[in-house]
């Protein structure tokens, strides 16, 4: 049983030598400014090497951290596999971090260097919080394939979490974390069997979170297949890439499927290999028209930075319950509550907050170590021996789980919790909604009321009317009271570097925009019906 990534790697690399490990496709080369290439199991594992050889010159020692400023390219693997044979743990920076941000984390991590893109060179530089070292002074040395040091229990990287309030918080995940992950993937099985030595999984998710960096890398690396990183997500070559990959996996988020299907259709919607795509944050129709459009299966799964794979929970067989926002039936190994405000178990049907651990004498297995510099944060998180999630699920009739909400993306208006989520969902289904974010304002009555920022191709002067539009639309789906009562049009949602909804921002912006007298009141519209 290996004991760290890199050993992983190694054994793969001695299994399967001339396999492809990663792939870039032309339209990320070109965006990259470099070229479209392959690297082989083998000639990867050289790149390491050579990579160990420089790390060695600069002093590099087990048990320090390296921050990385690479995105989703080749060097960033290649970097990331070769400090872990080392037993050095690795902070990916994101993108869009400017200074303030970036002092933060460099800091707080006692990162020892950073390797950069020489583009991003002269901003860590600014920052001045540890040794900075551009990728491009990196030469390939012909060095010997390196012995690993890593161990299981050390750390393997420091994720940072989004921080949509306060500061971010980084998790310390071991070796073991990215193991079980890998290996969770690779035993799932139904929709979601791979095939080892032989798949081709594309991701646009970037490498600073745990979903591109654990999940599916681990899985590629661990079965002998092949990972296909791209920059980001681009709709409109989106299939070329997956064509030119072959690829038979796609991971994605809730925001893919909807701007894959505002596309044109066309004959080539199926012509491709892709057997599942696996991500989260989809249902309603759209999630039976993606399928029944580019047959291809989309398989919601549940877990989080903190908790890795270990209790993920995957609708990888039937029933799927298509659309219903059910991610699957829990694994046996996970103990689990579903509880109240008040830490009350709730009923089937009735949602609650998921706590979740492993069954039996290692509770936190395969789980985050902990909060770095934040005892008080790990052991909040932890209390009462179950993980807290923040998320709102509910168990139906079969024993299946269904997603709701962040805890904290709850709107209450008198008394009735609304699921920001729910309201989206539905109004995605107008067509004059190409995108939307719901949250909560303040009413001196109900104490919340919904506003509903909405970005569409609408002319202002039409806008009144289409805003109309929208909530008898949603009355027609909802209970009245979920409707939004206040609607602005926007040009763009305030959004993370993952295209996830920055809740926080969105807040304020729905804020500013009420107070600011911006936004169309149709509140009178909301009343019971029937």
């Amino acid at each position: 049983m290996s004991e760290s990534v890199y050993e992983a790697f190694a054994a793969s690399a001695e299994a399967c030598a001339d396999h492809p490990f990663l792939q870039i496709v032309s339209d990320t080369a070109e965006r990259y400014g470099i070229a479209p290439q392959t690297f082989s199991y083998a000639g990867m594992r050289q790149l390491v090497a050579d990579r160990v050889a420089d790390y060695l010159t600069l002093g590099i020692e087990a048990g320090q951290r390296v921050a990385l400023a690479l995105d989703n390219r080749p060097e960033c693997f290649e970097h990331w596999l070769a400090l872990n044979a080392l037993g050095v743990s690795v902070v990916p920076l994101n993108p869009q971090w400017r200074s303030a941000e970036l002092e933060y984390v460099l800091g707080h991590s006692e990162a020892t260097h950073a390797v950069c893109l020489p583009e991003r060179l002269e901003a860590v530089q600014n920052v001045g919080a540890c040794a900075t070292v551009s990728s491009a002074d990196f030469t390939s040395r012909g060095a010997e394939i390196p012995e690993p040091l890593g161990q299981s229990n050390t750390e393997c990287a420091l994720l940072y979490t989004s921080g949509t309030t306060g500061r971010p918080k980084g998790c310390m995940l071991s070796n073991e974390y990215y193991l079980c992950t890998g290996q969770w993937y690779a035993d799932v099985g139904g929709y979601c069997e791979l095939t080892p030595g032989a798949d081709r999984l594309i991701t646009p998710l970037p490498m600073y979170h745990m979903n591109a960096m654990a999940t599916s890398t681990m899985a590629m690396l661990m079965t002998g297949s092949c990972v296909v990183p791209i920059d980001r997500f681009h709709p409109s070559t989106w299939w070329q890439s997956v064509r030119e990959c072959d690829a038979t996996i796609m991971h994605y988020l809730g925001v893919m499927p909807a701007m894959l299907m505002s596309l044109p259709e066309s004959e080539q919607d199926r012509s491709h290999n892709m057997r599942f795509g696996f991500g989260a944050g989809l249902s309603g129709e759209l999630h039976t028209a993606f399928e029944n459009r580019f047959d291809i299966s989309l398989i919601e799964a549940w877990a989080m930075t903190e908790t890795g794979c270990t209790v993920a929970v995957i609708a990888s067989s039937e029933p799927r319950k298509v659309g219903t926002a059910c991610f699957g039936r829990p694994p046996e190994h996970m103990d689990y509550r579903l509880v109240d405000d008040d830490g009350v178990d709730v009923a089937p049907g009735t949602p609650g907050e998921l706590l979740v651990r492993r069954k039996g004498a290692d509770a936190n297995y395969g789980f985050f170590s902990g909060y770095l510099k934040d005892e008080d944060a790990t052991r909040q998180a932890w209390e009462g021996g179950y993980f807290h999630t923040g998320d709102l699920v509910y168990l139906d009739e079969d024993g299946l789980m269904h997603f709701v909400d962040r805890k904290k993306n709850v709107i209450r208006r008198s008394g009735e919790n609304i699921s920001a989520v729910e309201v989206e969902e539905v109004m995605m289904e107008h067509p004059s909604v190409h995108a939307v974010g719901v949250a909560a304002v303040p009413d001196d009555i109900r104490g919340d009321e919904v506003f509903a920022c909405v970005v569409g191709d609408v002319a202002a002067a039409d806008w009144p009317q289409t805003a109309a539009s929208i909530v008898e639309h949603c009355l027609e789906r909802l209970a009245y009271y979920k409707a939004p009562a206040y609607l602005a049009l926007v040009d763009a949602l305030p959004l993370t570097a993952t295209e996830k909804i920055q809740r926080a921002g969105l807040k304020e912006l729905a804020a500013r925009l009420l107070s600011e007298g911006r936004c169309e009141d149709l509140r009178e519209r909301k009343s019971p019906r029937g």
